[in-house]
């Protein structure tokens, strides 16, 4: 057989031979696991659409006295009136160290006032705890007030009232029982009205 006839025959071989190795190899090869490894959220994408929901949003603010403000929600679902959110939390940090804590049911926030309601709990930094229908938190200045009713567990015993607003001393014009965390103008002040009761604890 000449040199010319073997190369015609390779020519019509070799390719034949390749295609049959890259056939072979599609054939056989493992299946792709990417899809298994591409994380899912667990959110219903119709509910989500229909009522036009944010998940998880979170707000963060200085007043003009330098109190820190950040406002959590696991939802809020927007509306012509601010929109309502679920699940809320409010962290409070005055200039001078005061903290508050402040969890609801349900809040907003609107026209620079943030509103908490459905049964607020606040715990401060300086060891009190209330419990309230309602909390109203500025935006612009260091200011915390419930005018729907409030008791509280103080260090030295429990105080029920009408209202409680909790402010620098300086704009703190309410009459009743108030109780400062440290002394000097602009300290903060607890400050109870409307019907005040004290259980003293020793």
């Amino acid at each position: 057989m000449s040199r010319t006839r073997i190369v015609r025959w390779l020519r019509v071989l070799l390719p034949l031979v390749a295609l049959t190795m890259l056939s072979t190899m599609f054939l056989f090869s493992r299946g792709s696991d990417v899809e298994s490894r591409i994380p899912y959220a667990e959110v219903d994408a119709q509910a989500a659409a229909r009522d036009n929901r944010i998940v998880a949003p979170e707000y963060s603010g200085v007043t003009g006295d330098g109190a820190q403000l950040t406002l959590r929600a696991g939802q809020v679902t927007p509306g012509g009136s601010g929109g309502s959110a679920g699940d809320v939390a409010l962290d409070w940090l005055r200039p001078d160290g005061l903290r508050a804590d402040l969890t609801a049911p349900q809040g907003g926030l609107l026209d620079g006032l943030v509103r908490l309601e459905g049964g607020v709990r606040m715990t401060t930094s300086s060891g009190w705890q209330l419990d309230t229908p309602q909390i109203d938190a500025r935006t612009d200045t260091s200011v915390l007030q419930a005018d729907r009713g409030v008791e509280a567990q103080a260090p030295f015993g429990r105080i029920t009232a009408g209202r409680m607003r909790l402010a620098p001393a300086a704009t703190d014009a309410d009459a009743g029982a108030a109780a400062g965390d440290s002394a000097g103008d602009g300290a903060a002040v607890l400050n109870f009205s409307d019907g005040v009761r004290l259980i003293y604890q020793p």
